[in-house]
């Protein structure tokens, strides 16, 4: 993202025609996909891309070299966030939008396309309930037989606030908002009550109510008592205040999100039966259904194949995208076998037949 700024169209495409050399030379390009479309899922929900055309040039080197079916999720990102602009553009405009206080902005994501992700739960204030309802019952009178499933831990929020004596807007996470806005009604709350209020899973409402207090620049609540101050962490019997003697000369602040001690990476990497060490398991996932597909079109035109032959052609299709072990393939033709999509010889069990 960096390494674009300021450069010219010829200079970004130099640079990116680089990055494509490299990429050339990498063995499991379906690994390299997992990671390139969480970093662009982040890039566009965040609305930090530097530019959409170099990155749609991006994707498209990729489509030169691995194919339409490598960037096809990538593309329909795109889409996406292009049909979601649309879709607020006339919600706005909408009678249901009429007089409301609250700005919403929302991106209708295909679940398909995107990383997955765990919704977690939360309690939204009343008014932004209602909000959300609104928007979902615009939403649904356009596209019937559709179901919306918020995510709320990928959102953000921009809040006015009065600290002390300073006024300030707030870039908050949509979670953070929510533990903000409970002051509204209170001036103290402890954890428990933060807890219950929210509804939010404990490791996340800890790693969000944290990033409220812990960071010296945007200090925005205080912690009492002190004497667990050391670990910084909250307990139980924590009382949380607003801080009405911060200050900052700036007017627009944005908090950011800490880093647990000893939390799981975002992308857990077992040991895998595809032979890599490092595979995600998305990405594990996805090759098993790959090496299916690709056995059931190889003995579809072929009927019958030897089980080394099936196995080097196997290889051979998927060599583009990744290096698909002997005993994955093997595991595979297993399963097949088991759904009757395949039969071993009777003659020659080393021999299979596929099954109309």
């Amino acid at each position: 993202r960096k390494g674009i700024k300021g450069m010219r169209e010829q200079e970004v495409d130099t640079n990116l025609e680089y990055t494509v050399t490299i990429f050339r030379f990498l063995q499991d390009k379906d690994v390299f996909e997992n990671f390139y479309k969480l970093h662009l899922a982040r890039r566009l929900l965040t609305n930090r891309s530097l530019s959409d055309d170099s990155e749609k040039l991006m994707i498209s080197k990729l489509k030169g070299e691995c194919g339409h079916l490598y960037t096809s999720k990538l593309e329909g990102m795109f889409q996406d966030i292009k049909l979601s602009e649309d879709l607020v553009k006339a919600y706005r405009a909408h009678p249901a939008d009429a007089g409301s206080p609250i700005v919403l902005s929302v991106n209708v994501l295909t679940s398909g396309f995107w990383p997955n992700s765990t919704t977690i739960a939360c309690n939204l204030p009343q008014e932004l309930q209602e909000c959300c309802n609104r928007f979902q019952s615009f939403y649904l009178q356009k596209h019937t037989g559709r179901r919306l499933s918020w995510q709320f831990q990928h959102g953000t929020a921009d809040l006015k606030a009065v600290l002390g004596r300073s006024r300030h807007e707030l870039n908050v996470t949509t979670l953070q908002m929510v533990i903000l806005l409970l002051f509204n009604q209170q001036q103290q709350l402890t954890y428990n009550e933060i807890a219950a209020k929210t509804g939010i899973p404990p490791d996340e409402l800890k790693r969000h109510l944290m990033s409220l207090y812990v960071t010296p620049k945007v200090k925005i609540l205080v912690k009492e008592p002190a004497e667990h101050d050391r670990s910084k962490d909250p307990w139980s019997d924590d009382v949380f205040v607003v801080n009405q003697a911060f200050e900052s000369k700036l007017h627009r602040l944005k908090v950011p999100l800490v880093a647990l001690r000893g939390a799981a990476a975002e992308i857990p990497m077992p040991a895998s039966s595809s032979g890599a060490a490092d595979v995600p398991p998305t990405v594990e996932e996805d090759r098993k259904h790959l090496v299916e597909a690709v056995i059931v079109r190889i003995m579809k035109s072929r009927k019958t194949l030897e089980h080394n032959q099936l196995v080097i052609e196997v290889t051979r299709h998927l060599t583009g995208r990744f290096h698909p072990t002997p005993v994955l393939i093997k595991q595979r033709i297993e399963k097949l076998i088991e759904r009757e999509y395949l039969e071993r010889s009777a003659t020659d069990r080393r021999v299979y037949n596929y099954l109309a």
